[in-house]
């Protein structure tokens, strides 16, 4: 808990190449926690960017001030998993916001899932994309195809409790998302489908929100032929050993 015993949200923004897009997600982080009133702060987790993400960064610090976004960098690509372990070390929130940096995500779903969070005391809140309203907008038929297909057989292999395993936008415990990455071997693609699985064995409760998922309107979509080969990989090994 923050001072006082008030809830605060550290955010975790993992960055690669997101200069047009870190300040507008930035200002829209901002302006939603200051509307809902929660206690907040922004870290950006920067991989080396060669477009100048960092720079624009440093700029977000000096406008939002320190305390509110703290940029932590690391010298180049190292993986989405090991991006959230370096910014929760800085994290001082009771609670972790995930979420992608590039507009995909939009932080006006971030109080619905503190309500949810609230309403069922959940250790985890995880954004859907296949339940209720919630969608995705912006993809081709490919892409929606291989998301769907992916979600489907981990559901039929895994039966994780959760209808959505490949989505990056959710709120943890803090002290929940330390275990699970203590416990969390995969990288790339499947790395968030595991979390819910090593959450399901852990007994961690689980709640969702649905939300919609837009394509990212600047810069290139990271999920190519490697990633599928290594999501198929992941699942198995996942299948093996849970």
């Amino acid at each position: 808990m923050a001072a006082g015993g008030v809830d605060k949200f550290s955010v975790l923004l993992p960055t690669y190449n997101e200069r047009e897009n870190l300040p507008l997600v930035v200002w829209l982080l901002a302006r939603t926690f200051q509307e809902s009133g929660n206690n907040y702060e922004i870290i950006i987790i920067d991989d080396g960017s060669p477009d100048g993400t960092q720079d624009i960064a440093k700029q977000l610090e000096k406008i939002y001030g320190s305390d509110k976004i703290l940029l932590r960098p690391r010298a180049r690509k190292l993986g989405l998993g090991t991006a959230y372990i370096h910014g929760m070390k800085h994290a001082t929130g009771n609670f972790i916001v995930i979420m992608d940096a590039d507009l995909s995500h939009h932080p006006k779903f971030i109080p619905e899932f503190i309500r949810k969070q609230k309403e069922g005391n959940f250790d985890i809140v995880s954004g859907t994309r296949y339940k209720g309203n919630g969608g995705v907008y912006g993809w081709d038929l490919k892409r929606k195809l291989i998301s769907r297909g992916a979600n489907f057989i981990t559901q039929v292999l895994l039966r994780p409790g959760a209808s959505d395993l490949t989505g990056s936008f959710r709120l943890y415990r803090k002290e929940v998302l330390e275990k699970l990455m203590e416990k969390c071997v995969s990288k790339g693609y499947v790395f968030q489908m595991e979390m819910i699985v090593r959450a399901r064995q852990l007994g961690y409760t689980i709640g969702e929100v649905p939300i919609s998922f837009v394509d990212r309107v600047y810069g290139e979509s990271k999920l190519g032929g490697n990633e599928i080969v290594s999501f198929l990989k992941g699942l198995l090994t996942l299948f093996a050993t849970t």
